[in-house]
């Protein structure tokens, strides 16, 4: 597994916060592009997930994440899509390939690879949807796994 670091531009998402179980992901999804055909806006890269816990630590109705994707052009907020923009950030990525379900393997090998290489992870997991799960077999779907990190 190739981990590298780099810079995730600034950038301008329309997104949905959430709590309850990752099988809304789809749905949710559904709800941000829906928002942004509606309002004309043009989508600037795959859609992504911000993941605050894990169904390690909490029970699956108490997981609190984030579904977002890209945009440029301008919108209002509306129901329960909001507008924000994450500033450039630097992060530890790494692409796995396989079911969503085992992502989290890869998610512990990036933690590990921050504390053994001097980075300070300073925010929660972010994991971009590179491939389309109605046209990709679930063993060749395409995520990036990141951290937003620092430097010690």
């Amino acid at each position: 597994m190739e981990i590298v670091e780099k810079n995730v531009e600034k950038r301008q998402v329309a997104y949905i916060n959430y709590k309850g179980s990752y099988e809304e992901v789809p749905v949710l999804m559904g709800e941000v592009v829906g928002f942004m055909m509606a309002k004309g806006l043009q989508i600037m890269g795959p859609p992504f997930g911000v993941y605050f816990n894990s169904p390690e630590e909490v029970p699956v109705e108490e997981l609190i994440y984030e579904i977002a994707m890209p945009f440029a052009g301008e919108a209002e907020e509306e129901g329960r899509v909001k507008i924000k923009t994450i500033p450039e950030q630097m992060v530890l990525s790494t692409v796995y390939k396989g079911p969503y379900s085992e992502c989290g393997t890869a998610i512990g090998a990036l933690a590990q690879h921050a504390y053994q290489n001097g980075y300070e992870i300073i925010g929660p997991p972010m994991e971009t949807y590179i491939s389309d799960p109605n046209e990709t077999p679930e063993e060749d779907l395409l995520t990036e796994m990141c951290f937003p990190v620092m430097k010690k």
